[in-house]
């Protein structure tokens, strides 16, 4: 059988939703239009010496600046379902003179419809709207203007929101995006260094058991915080701790041949930091001196300057530019200014330089705002 053809759905109607805020401050906008030409009406009056009271002419103008806001949901609907004219020209002028002509008829009921019962209330007698010739044509080309120029405020007020939530859309797309990135740079292991953990692990249980269960404790520690971490930063003290089960692991396996020392402000344990940038700093230093007799010292530093918070990792290695015996890219000085960028869009930077004694050192600048 041949695939049957849905038929194409005509469009729904679409309803204005009117909200209080809205619909109070139109209000409130038709009653100045109606006191204003009220007064520009009595003003003309007192010009040509009529004797007709003042009431009169305000009756007049507010009436019908509050007839034309009660009529204009009429306008809303028809703005609101009329398709762009590239849609389509026969339909988007069908509705507007449709809805231009119901507009225009609604109004000028309501109008006569409420002047009556208030001439009858103020004493004036009985209302007479006037010769229909000259009064309609009157009230029509009005009620054009009011039409076109409420479709016309329609018409911009949507594409403004329009625009409003495309922007929204592309910054949530953005932080979405930044933080997928910064959970792909951070976070991470290098591989080599889980496989020389394990070798070291097992080249002591059969010695030392409680030695054993600290080494296996900080690795699981160390692999829980890579796997589950979501936040891109977290306070100094977390990265203190984090950084320390790391070396527990690294000195574990080369013994006295690295050092680590720590110089950490007092008062800064609390400020907040890119996660595992001091752990990856480290693995730096050792992964790229790894091959050296000498002893290797690593020194961690954490200041407060005025313009924000001072990290620096600083060791006595070969320094940059030496030929290193590390392979691969893995989490490198690269991967941390990338997350730098992410976190402080330009706010934070990375100094490369020499340390007293021939090695390398790396500072971390960041912001004041995020290190408060």
């Amino acid at each position: 059988m041949a695939p049957s053809i849905a038929a194409p759905t005509a469009p729904t109607w679409k309803w204005p939703r009117l909200r209080a805020r809205p619909v109070l401050l139109s209000l409130a906008f038709s009653v100045v239009v109606g006191l204003s030409y009220g007064t520009a009406v009595r003003l003309d009056q007192l010009a040509y010496g009529s004797t007709l009271p003042a009431s009169r002419a305000y009756v007049w103008e507010l009436t019908g600046a509050l007839c034309a806001w009660l009529s204009m949901p009429l306008i809303l609907a028809a703005g609101l379902n009329a398709p762009s004219p590239r849609v389509g020209w026969a339909r988007f002028l069908g509705l507007h003179a449709l809805g231009y002509a119901l507009y225009g008829t609604v109004h000028i009921l309501l109008m006569m419809g409420t002047r009556a019962p208030i001439y009858w209330l103020m004493g004036w007698g009985a209302y007479d709207y006037g010769p229909l010739a000259f009064r309609l044509p009157m009230e029509l080309q009005k009620d054009l203007i009011v039409y076109v120029l409420v479709v016309c405020f329609q018409v911009l007020l949507n594409a403004w929101r329009e625009q409003h939530a495309r922007t929204l859309r592309a910054v949530e797309l953005e932080g979405e995006l930044r933080e997928a990135r910064l959970q792909a740079l951070t976070g991470q292991l290098q591989p080599h260094f889980l496989f020389n953990a394990l070798n070291t692990v097992s080249s002591v249980m059969y010695e030392d058991l409680a030695r054993t269960d600290k080494l296996l404790s900080d690795l699981g520690q160390l692999l829980r915080a890579s796997l589950e971490r979501r936040e891109a930063t977290w306070t100094l003290a977390e990265e203190r701790a984090h950084t320390e089960r790391f070396v527990s692991l690294v000195t574990a396996r080369f013994g006295e041949r690295v050092v680590v020392r720590w110089d950490i402000a007092s008062g800064l344990e609390h400020v907040r930091v890119p996660s595992f940038a001091l752990q990856s700093l480290v693995e730096n230093a050792v992964k790229h001196n790894e091959d050296r007799r000498e002893p290797l010292e690593v020194r961690l530093r954490a200041r407060s300057e005025a313009t924000g918070l001072r990290l620096e990792v600083e060791d006595t290695g070969r320094g940059f530019g030496a030929t290193s015996p590390a392979r691969g890219h893995g989490v490198g000085l690269s991967h941390l200014e990338r997350v730098l960028a992410l976190l402080h869009d330009g706010r934070a930077r990375m100094e490369r330089g020499r340390g007293p004694e021939g090695g390398a050192r790396v500072t971390l600048c960041l912001p004041r705002q995020e290190a408060a």
